[in-house]
C-alpha cells in the first residue's frame, strides 16, 4: 500500500486541531484571548455567514471573560446581497451590543464584471482563462509539451517564445516552470478534467476575471483594514480549496504577520464541520434566514458562478428574494450556462471513456 501524501497543514498542526469539540473551543477561546490581549487593536470581517457567527460568539465569550477591549467588526456589501443576509448583519450586532460597520467597494460586482468579466469554475480557472482571453497564446502548447520527449527543453522553448507568460505557459501546459509535468494540482486548467479539450471545442464566447472579488473584497478589506494591528477572519481548513493549502510562511494557517506588517488571526482554521455544529448548539446561535429558512449551505456572494451549486442556490432563494435571483443571473448568466454546457460534456466524456473500457475488457475476454 502506497503512502498517502499529507501536506503541512495536516503534519504541523497543532495538537488541539485533534482535540473534542468541547476541549478544541476551549484552546481556540484561550488563542483568542491571548491575541486580543496581545494587539488590542484588532479589525474582524463579519460576512453573515455561519463561519462568521461563530466567530463573533468566540470572540465576544473571550472578551467578557477576560474583559478585553473591543473588536471592530467590518460588514463588505458587495452590491449583491441577500436581504437575509444585510437583516442578520443588523440581528447580530443588537444581539451582542456590537457595531458592524457597513463599507461598500468603489467598483461593485456589476462594474467589475462588465469592465473586466465573468467568473468561471473557481478563482484559479478564472484567472488562467483571463490571461489566456488577453495574450492569446494558443492552446495548441499544450499538446506541443506533452508530446515533446525533452519537456525541459520545450518548457524554456515556450518561455523564450512567449516571454512574460510564465504562469499562463504552467497553467496551459499543466506544468511548472522547471518543466515538470504536475497534472494534478489547482493551478493547471486541467484541474478541472477535460477543461482544455473543452475550451479548445467549445472556445468562450464572453471575457472571464475573477477580478469582481478583487475590487468587492480583497481591495476593499485592505482599505478598511489598514492602520489595524491584527486582522481577525473565519477561514477554515474544510471548505477545502486554496484555504487547505499551506503558505510559505505559515505552517498552521491560525497565526501570521503579513507583509504589511499587521498580525492575522484565523482562530476557526481547524475547527471542522463536526465542531462547528457542536459549538452553534453551545452557543444557541442561529444562523440567517439564508440557512435556517430558505435551506442554503452556504452564502458567501449570492450566486456567485465560482459555487458548483449556485444556480440550484439561486432556485432555493427565489421564493423569497426574487429580485436578487433576476440580478445574479443578468450579472453571471452567461458563466452559468457556460458551466452546464461544460457539466455536460464532461458527463458525455466519462460515460464514453467507460463504454471504450467495457468494451475492451469483453473483448480482452475473448481471448
Amino acid at each position: 500500500m502506497s503512502e498517502q501524501y499529507r501536506s503541512r497543514v495536516y503534519t504541523d498542526r497543532p495538537p488541539y486541531a485533534d482535540f473534542d469539540p468541547p476541549h478544541k473551543l476551549s484552546a481556540i477561546k484561550s488563542i483568542v484571548a491571548r491575541k486580543l490581549y496581545d494587539h488590542p487593536n484588532a479589525i474582524c470581517s463579519y460576512s453573515g455567514g455561519s463561519d462568521s457567527d461563530i466567530l463573533v460568539a468566540i470572540i465576544e465569550d473571550a472578551r467578557q471573560t477576560f474583559r478585553l477591549a473591543p473588536v471592530h467588526y467590518a460588514f463588505f456589501n458587495t452590491g449583491l446581497e441577500m436581504q437575509a443576509t444585510k437583516d442578520h448583519v443588523i440581528e447580530t450586532s443588537e444581539k451582542y451590543g456590537i457595531e458592524i460597520a457597513e463599507f461598500r467597494p468603489e467598483l461593485n460586482i456589476i462594474q467589475s464584471v462588465r469592465k473586466h468579466g465573468v467568473p468561471f469554475v473557481s478563482k484559479i480557472m478564472s484567472s488562467g482563462l483571463e490571461a489566456w482571453q488577453k495574450k492569446g497564446i494558443p492552446l495548441s502548447i499544450a499538446e506541443e509539451y506533452n508530446t515533446a520527449q525533452d519537456k525541459k527543453a520545450k518548457r524554456e522553448e515556450l518561455r523564450d517564445r512567449y516571454p512574460k507568460c510564465e504562469n499562463l505557459i504552467n497553467f496551459l501546459c499543466c506544468c511548472n516552470s522547471a518543466g515538470e509535468p504536475r497534472p494534478n494540482i489547482q493551478l493547471v486548467i486541467n484541474s478541472s478534467k477535460y477543461m482544455l479539450d473543452f475550451i479548445e471545442e467549445y472556445p468562450p464566447d464572453f471575457p472571464i476575471s475573477a477580478r469582481c472579488c478583487d475590487y468587492c473584497k480583497k481591495h476593499l478589506a485592505h482599505r478598511v483594514q489598514k492602520g489595524y494591528e491584527m486582522i481577525i477572519t473565519g477561514e477554515r481548513r474544510d471548505e477545502g480549496g486554496m484555504r487547505s493549502v499551506p503558505k510559505k510562511d505559515c505552517k498552521t494557517m491560525c497565526f501570521t504577520e503579513t507583509s504589511s506588517k499587521q498580525y492575522r488571526l484565523r482562530p476557526l482554521y481547524y475547527v471542522s464541520d463536526v465542531d462547528k455544529a457542536w459549538i452553534k448548539d453551545y452557543y444557541g446561535i442561529r444562523y440567517s434566514d439564508a440557512y435556517e429558512v430558505y435551506g442554503l449551505t452556504r452564502t458567501g456572494c449570492c450566486g456567485c458562478p465560482i459555487s458548483y451549486k449556485a444556480v440550484d442556490d439561486l432556485e432555493k432563494i427565489r421564493p423569497f428574494e426574487p429580485n436578487v435571483v433576476e440580478a445574479a443571473w443578468n450579472i453571471f448568466g452567461k458563466s452559468y450556462e457556460y458551466r452546464k454546457k461544460y457539466n455536460d460534456y464532461k458527463k458525455n466524456r466519462l460515460q464514453e471513456e467507460k463504454r471504450k473500457r467495457i468494451e475492451e475488457s469483453g473483448q480482452c475476454g475473448l481471448y
